[in-house]
């Protein structure tokens, strides 16, 4: 998904509302904008609607309704077929894969999808002139991907065209993983024509999913209509309207059927967990495969120094944070890898809380004192020069439990992804949504050495053969036994300070049925129904 970087639980990264003070008592006179055919949500504008140029789950919650790949995730979190007309044949040498595409898959202007638009997607993607933060990740598996990205080549020679509808794609070693990589965005198909209209083609984009672009009118409002033209299930609901980034208060709205599903904020979770309260009736939870963690950079002092990473990861008082701020309603993160998520380790040993510990770490470090350590600031995302409620609570327990001040930096949301690399400090938070249920997704997008995600600069030649040998093992239960192995060397070498693994919460009016987030946090808009009311 998906990556947006947010501070906040998952389903506030989809619908991008922080909510305000609001009257939780259910209005006796409930009135509804929405109709039988209109879906009517508060969000806030994606920052593009490039499949290529998406990095973050904002963006791509938007761009899953509007595009098409290849695959796409079941309800189980399989990959499934999609645009493909069935599963690919694969070689014997586990290297090529054989794809056969649907023929009666059209773009939204009715224009016919050929094998060809997939090639010149991905090659659009690879050009070093799209700028995509995203096609050496999801797409670099692929034999010339990398050296298309370096401008040594205009063609991924990994991408052979049979004819119109058989597409052959060759990769560089075996991959367990690497069909997952197809149901995310990178790999989904665009409209030469479309791309070709200007640099501004994506606001007004032409793609095969259920729902096309019909209005959207930045700050105000975004509406997508029906795609008749769609080859998969249909959607029953004519239109999904997005007010954006709206001043009034989400809760309210939702009280007063204004908006027909809300995302709480965890300032109203005892209220809204309280059986006796009248929005549980309307409460929607469900797994997510997320995780919250704070980044440190190994590459930088203090954090150069193993001690100095695991004292901050000691002095932290995680079940505080979950008790009192997030009121029981995340999962205290030993690890990186969720527990819904194929391959998590139960008997994973994580840093308890230990302020004695921490404090003895800091004199065995190469500085001997707090007082020897460079002044520390912590980036997060924001934009209302005031750190969250979590932020706080991390700054305040390095202070009471350490005596080291932390600083806070704010970089803009719409630049927190792009800019990261480059405007890294000391530490940052950062948080992750599965793009696909698969450990390779999380330990080596974000830790292996030559990962472009792995901001912090981390560096274990050990666990990066670890993660080499477990994305390339066919069997799964050697493999899922080595990602483990590598996310253990990773908690021990205080890589990071994980935090929460998260869940998606809804408040869904009772009208609104077959409505819920899967473990990646989207939202199939097509199934949904709204009954008469």
């Amino acid at each position: 998904m998906k990556k947006i970087i947010y501070l906040s639980l998952a389903l506030i990264l989809i619908f991008g509302s922080i909510l305000s003070s609001c009257n939780l008592l259910r209005s006796s006179t409930t009135s509804s904008t929405s109709s039988n055919s209109v879906l009517t949500i508060v969000n806030i504008d994606p920052f593009t609607l490039d499949p290529a140029v998406s990095n973050e789950a904002l963006s791509a919650s938007y761009i899953v309704q509007i595009f098409s790949g290849l695959l796409k995730l079941d309800n189980n979190l399989s990959p499934v077929p999609d645009i493909a007309a069935s599963m690919p044949t694969l070689s014997a040498d586990g290297l090529t894969y054989t794809f056969h595409l649907r023929q009666d898959v059209k773009f939204q202007d009715g224009t016919e999808v050929t094998a060809s638009d997939f090639k010149y997607s991905w090659e659009r993607a690879a050009n070093p002139s799209t700028n995509s933060p995203t096609a050496a990740t999801y797409l670099g598996d692929i034999v010339g991907v990398n050296d298309m990205l370096a401008g040594k080549t205009s063609q991924i020679r990994g991408v052979v065209v049979v004819d119109n509808y058989t597409l052959k794609i060759t990769i560089d070693s075996p991959k367990s993983y690497f069909l997952y990589k197809l149901t995310y965005p990178p790999s989904f198909v665009v409209d030469k024509n479309n791309v070709g209209s200007g640099a501004n083609w994506w606001k007004k984009p032409i793609g095969t999913g259920p729902f096309k672009m019909q209005e959207w009118v930045k700050n105000t409002d975004l509406i997508l209509a029906r795609n008749d033209l769609y080859y998969g299930d249909k959607a029953k609901i004519a239109q999904v309207k997005m007010i954006l980034n709206n001043t009034s208060s989400v809760m309210d709205l939702f009280e007063t059927g204004q908006v027909d599903l809300a995302s709480p904020s965890t300032a109203y979770y005892d209220k809204i967990m309280d059986k006796a309260e009248p929005f549980y009736q309307d409460l929607s939870s469900s797994p997510a495969l997320s995780v919250d963690y704070i980044g440190f950079n190994c590459k930088q002092p203090p954090f150069d120094d193993a001690n100095i990473r695991k004292a901050f990861s000691l002095a932290i008082d995680k079940d505080k944070i979950v008790s009192l701020t997030y009121r029981n309603m995340a999962q205290k993160a030993e690890g990186i890898l969720p527990p819904d998520l194929p391959g998590y380790n139960k008997n994973l040993v994580g840093l308890d809380f230990n302020v004695n510990q921490a404090q003895a770490l800091i004199k065995a470090s190469k500085y001997g004192d707090v007082s020897r350590l460079p002044p520390i600031t912590l980036t997060i995302e924001g934009a209302g020069g005031s750190a969250d409620p979590i932020t706080e609570v991390l700054v305040y327990q390095w202070k009471q439990n350490l005596g080291v001040d932390v600083k806070i930096r704010e970089l803009q949301p719409e630049v927190y992804n792009s800019n990261l690399a480059q405007e890294l400090d000391q530490m940052y938070y950062f948080g992750w949504i599965a793009d696909y249920p698969h450990p390779q997704d999380f330990l080596d997008i974000l830790f292996t050495s030559a990962s472009s995600y792995n901001y912090g600069g981390y560096s274990n030649p050990a666990v990066d053969s670890l993660i080499q040998r477990a994305n390339q093992e066919p069997d799964q239960t050697k493999a899922f036994a080595l990602y483990q192995q590598a996310e253990q060397q990773i908690v021990n070498d205080s890589a990071c300070l994980p935090l929460t693994f998260g869940k998606n919460y809804l408040l869904v009016q009772p009208y609104v049925k077959n409505l819920t987030a899967n473990a990646l946090g989207f939202i199939a808009f097509n199934e949904v129904t709204i009954s008469p009311h």
